[in-house]
């Protein structure tokens, strides 16, 4: 990054009309977009209802495939407003299924996309019922206005995902979150302050909002700096759009002064790599 840019979290109830929950991030994003974001991130699945927290084989009809009408409307409204856009749907390809967000560049292409890795199964995220385990590795999307990773909900959890990201040269980390019940926000971001301290990043933690049948999704969107102090405070629980600034100077300077990755010891970390039962 050589200037300071403008990162835009946006916090959507989704309802059960797939159209409105769209028009609704398009009006979000627009308006994010004329307060100077140049990158806008939506949460996870943000445009359907949290399906699952039930197992029901009728929720596969939530399911889209890339060419659909979500991804190409907001490639087409990322091309218009000249911004990045991260959308995660549920996406359907080639007869797979995958908890997918897609990033989305500023030219309106597709720029790539990340598959949630980490899929949890427990009660209200049965997530495992419908997700195949991502794919694709923790890649890194080199936009004009900086290098981001993305990471999706659970993955929060798993240090590995962060440092992958870092040493592949993430500056921004997003990442979408559907998190519920309000007396587990603490964790979440002591998870996130921390991840993005030990790896010299920003990370935006974008979350929904909503009371839905079994959970009410707090919000509580905020960005961390790479000192792991926050940039913006949690934000509340209602609809609407979190701003941050990044600042690479800053950046470059905690790296001098905390040498994390310089002092790394991979050829100790034997375990990390063992598939442990």
């Amino acid at each position: 990054m050589e200037k300071k840019i403008s990162i835009a979290g946006i916090q959507l109830a989704p309802g059960k009309d797939r159209a409105e929950n769209l028009k609704k991030a398009v009006e979000l994003i627009t308006l994010a977009s004329e307060k100077g974001a140049e990158v806008t991130a939506l949460p996870q699945l943000f445009n359907t209802l949290w399906f699952p927290a039930t197992i029901n084989e009728e929720n596969f009809k939530f399911a889209e495939e890339e060419e659909g009408e979500t991804i190409t409307t907001l490639r087409e409204l990322a091309l218009k407003l000249g911004i990045i856009i991260i959308a995660p749907i549920f996406e359907k390809a080639e007869g797979l299924f995958y908890n997918t967000a897609f990033v989305l560049g500023s030219d309106g292409s597709v720029l790539g996309k990340y598959r949630k890795i980490h899929v949890p199964q427990i009660p209200l995220w049965e997530e495992r019922a419908y997700f195949k385990d991502g794919d694709l590795g923790f890649q890194v999307f080199d936009t004009p206005f900086a290098k981001i990773g993305v990471l999706l909900c659970w993955d929060v959890f798993f240090p590995e995902a962060f440092r992958e990201l870092a040493l592949n040269g993430a500056e921004i980390v997003f990442v979408p979150t559907a998190s519920a019940f309000l007396h587990s926000h603490e964790k979440w971001e002591r998870a996130i302050q921390a991840s993005a301290h030990a790896n010299g990043l920003y990370v935006f933690r974008v979350n929904r909002v909503g009371a839905e049948e079994k959970q009410e999704f707090y919000g509580r969107s905020f960005c961390a700096g790479p000192d792991g102090e926050l940039v913006i405070k949690p934000a509340g629980s209602s609809e609407g759009i979190i701003l941050a600034q990044c600042d690479p100077a800053v950046t470059s300077t905690l790296k001098k002064d905390w040498v994390f990755m310089k002092d790394r010891r991979p050829s100790e970390y034997k375990k990390i790599t063992q598939d442990l039962k």
